[in-house]
């Protein structure tokens, strides 16, 4: 993986502990760093989520449901603020291929969380486990 990306200071510093809460799978600092209103666009579904806690939710649950998930490479913006992280995974006995596309904002707080999978069989796959697992969490409130 790609280490040196021009960004700021301080997406340098959340995208470090975003790499950091991957390899342990621990989202304990998500909320802290993410803006209360980020914008999450999903690859299920066609309207955007805005609030850092359902952003929280989804990204702890996919990654209960993502097995073998490496980052491959990272690409910055101009601007510093913008990072493209190309992943890769499986669901099941599906292979995927994605990226996660964030906006920071000046103090690195995550603005926008974009996320694209392929191919549309494995994206099928994720919807339906993940659909499983909100609807099991929704029985439990």
């Amino acid at each position: 993986m790609m280490n040196t990306l021009a960004v700021s200071p301080a997406v340098a510093t959340s995208l470090a502990q975003w790499h950091t809460m991957i390899s342990q799978g621990d989202f304990t600092g998500l909320l802290e760093m993410t803006r209360p209103d980020v914008v999450f666009r999903s690859p299920a579904m066609h309207k955007p989520y805005h609030s850092a806690p359902v952003l929280n939710f989804i990204l702890n649950t996919v990654m209960q449901v993502f097995e073998d998930f490496n980052y491959h490479r990272e690409f910055a913006s101009e601007d510093g603020l913008s990072v493209v992280l190309e992943f890769s995974a499986r669901v099941g006995d599906r292979e995927l291929k994605g990226i996660d596309m964030i906006r920071f904002d000046a103090e690195g707080k995550i603005a926008e969380f974009e996320v694209m999978i392929r191919p549309l069989s494995a994206l099928q796959a994720l919807a339906a486990e993940m659909g499983a697992r909100f609807s099991a969490a929704q029985a439990h409130t």
